[in-house]
């Protein structure tokens, strides 16, 4: 019954995923393309993309720690009732680390914290190749199919990290127009970056659907 229920888990925060990332797409493009709002209305709303951000951030740490305890518990990985229990005693320990994240991010602190975050993720992202390739684990037996959703999974981060580069233009030209004022021309770059960061968010809903194809059909 456990297993059932983290299954239901694991399904229902996929969702939870992608509507997080539909709200935060939908409300950075109207944020982007409203040149003629008061500049501190823009920033409201802003500051509201950064919120609804978090739930994305969520919905991976679930992702990860509910897929390692279901794998556990299908014995795809080594480990079973110990691997689940660390599993999951980890993931809220990094759910409680991505909120500090977020609260402090304001701080230097909270900037100290937030490169911890960033180079956490590279490590997993690492370690997800590691695995999807056999390079760790390879006397495991694990199911070629899930090989290939660990590797799809590293994409999606990868995408994430993307994204976050395509937006070092936004941020700086968001800098300026608090400072000095919006311009036609600072209006144009967001809405390039705009453009640039949905192409990359595209492609990681590329992968999100290649997971779910993969988990289907689990092809040998």
């Amino acid at each position: 019954m456990t297993v059932t229920w983290i299954l239901v888990a694991h399904i229902a925060v996929l969702g939870y995923w992608l509507g997080s990332e539909l709200v935060i797409n939908s409300t950075y493009r109207y944020v982007s393309y409203s040149g003629e709002m008061p500049f501190g209305e823009r920033q409201r709303l802003m500051e509201h993309v950064m919120h609804v951000d978090q739930h994305v951030r969520y919905a991976l740490v679930l992702q990860a720690m509910l897929g390692t305890m279901l794998a556990a518990a299908y014995g795809l990985v080594p480990g079973g009732d110990t691997t689940m229990t660390v599993a999951g005693i980890l993931g809220v320990a990094w759910l409680g680390f991505v909120e500090a994240v977020h609260r402090l991010r304001h701080t230097s602190v909270g900037k100290s914290l937030a490169s911890i975050d960033r180079g956490s993720r590279y490590v997993l992202m690492v370690g997800l190749v590691a695995l999807a390739t056999g390079i760790v684990g390879a006397e495991w037996q694990i199911p070629v199919w899930l090989r290939l959703k660990l590797g799809l999974f590293a994409g999606v981060m990868a995408s994430g990290v993307g994204i976050r580069f395509a937006l070092i233009a936004h941020f700086r030209t968001w800098a300026e127009m608090a400072r000095d004022g919006v311009t036609p021309e600072r209006n144009r770059i967001i809405e390039r970056t705009y453009v640039r960061a949905t192409s990359v968010l595209v492609l990681l809903w590329v992968f999100i659907a290649a997971i779910v194809v993969v988990s289907i059909i689990k092809p040998v």
